[in-house]
């Protein structure tokens, strides 16, 4: 039976045991003295971050845990996943909500709860492909920032003691939209540091994360569909109960205004298409890489059950917002790469002021307003905000491609 933690393991991370495991145990007690009996709230809790940092939380105990989602189903595996490990912690009162958090049942139970010790915020659009027009440009920006701003304006009404918001690497240097909403983001949850503490993380690729390339390729093999992976697009990886960690380490361990990182090297940066080599030969398959997308689909079609070989196509990345490489930092910030022994921390940074944040705000929201406004105009909003924002047009995106 093919047994997805011990590949990501084996075939992923080459790490047998969480990278974090060294800091998490070192900084036991300062943990459990901030989780224990306290309140916590998770939103965008169903996704593989936001699952994972709940069931690195719950080893500490905390008092509650209120977790909202919009995906039903996702939620319902969440809690049948933290009910079925062995020596995980539930709490009584472990309470899970079908809604969006910009939505007013979420701002009731938050009043009505008079606020929460931890607040964490995981709900976000993640994917390049979230911004193929001008429709789905407005809604990612929506949801990572204009809803972000709503919610952090509520947290001032009952302030949390640790706030934690994910963001990604592809904020530092964005080439693509969803990036630089996240650059964004950082700068807007940022600036309410002067209401409660506010903390981030900048982190690689999670292996086999909801909706990613990789996990996607199980789906294939469920479908008898043919596997594709770019050839030349580089990428960092941390498994599921390693993002977990990283965003609970930066939430309860991190300063006002800092942004943690996981240490890796170069050396540690992985293709798609060699983890697919591997994924094939870890299901029983030798690969037969095809030319096109009409071999591979016509190859898999023909196939018989019992074919020991499988289809594979690799290809060069020519879609938009694609990044050739991955950073966690760029010049100009203040970083710390000694305080913990597997995370960097980005204690410093030029980060824009409130008046700049409702200002750009304000331009964006009347920007969305007109009903001509294009994508094109949008990527000009931004680079007001973020001078160095390299956006490139290609004409394609993902949603064209297997």
């Amino acid at each position: 039976m093919f047994n997805l933690d011990k590949f990501i393991a084996d075939s992923v991370t080459f790490r047998p045991v969480s990278m974090f495991v060294p800091d998490i145990e070192a900084n036991k007690e300062k943990l459990t003295n901030e989780i224990k009996g306290k309140k916590v709230c998770v939103i965008g809790g169903a996704g593989s971050i936001g699952s994972s940092f709940i069931k690195a939380v719950l080893r500490f105990e905390p008092k509650s845990v209120v977790v909202v989602d919009l995906n039903e189903n996702g939620l319902a595996e969440l809690v049948r996943d933290v009910r079925s490990t062995e020596d995980l912690y539930v709490p009584d009162e472990f309470r899970c909500y079908t809604l969006n958090f910009a939505d007013p049942i979420f701002e009731r139970i938050f009043r009505e709860e008079h606020g929460f010790d931890i607040v964490a915020n995981f709900s976000a659009h993640k994917h390049v492909r979230s911004e193929k027009d001008r429709y789905s440009v407005q809604a990612l920006i929506e949801n990572n920032d204009i809803k972000a701003k709503k919610l952090m304006d509520l947290l001032t009404v009952y302030p949390p003691k640790h706030f934690f918001c994910v963001s990604t690497d592809k904020a530092a240097n964005p080439v693509n939209i969803m990036g630089a909403s996240k650059r964004i983001m950082e700068d807007l949850v940022m600036a309410y540091n002067k209401n409660f503490k506010v903390t981030t993380a900048r982190f690689a690729n999670v292996a086999f994360s909801n909706g990613s390339l990789p996990d996607g390729w199980i789906h294939r093999l469920q479908k008898k569909q043919p596997l594709a992976a770019p050839s030349d697009v580089k990428r960092y990886f941390v498994s599921p109960e390693e993002s977990g960690q990283i965003c609970m380490l930066a939430c309860i361990l991190g300063k006002p205004g800092e942004v943690f990182f996981p240490k890796l090297g170069e050396d540690q940066m992985l293709t798609f298409s060699s983890i697919c080599d591997d994924f094939v030969k870890a299901e029983g398959f030798s690969k037969k890489e095809c030319g096109s997308d009409a071999e591979a689909k016509h190859y898999a079609s023909e196939m018989d059950y019992d074919s020991d070989i499988y289809p594979v196509v690799y290809f060069g990345s020519d879609t938009t917002g694609e990044k050739a490489y991955e950073e966690f930092y760029v010049p100009g910030e203040k970083i710390d790469m000694q305080r913990f022994l597997s995370l960097g921390v980005v204690e410093q940074t030029t980060r824009h002021n409130m008046d700049e944040v409702n200002e750009f705000f304000s331009n964006l929201e009347s920007l969305f307003q007109k009903e001509d406004f294009t994508k094109a105009q949008v990527v000009e909003a931004i680079k007001t905000f973020i001078p160095n924002f390299e956006h490139e047009e290609k004409g394609k995106n993902l949603d064209q491609k297997m």
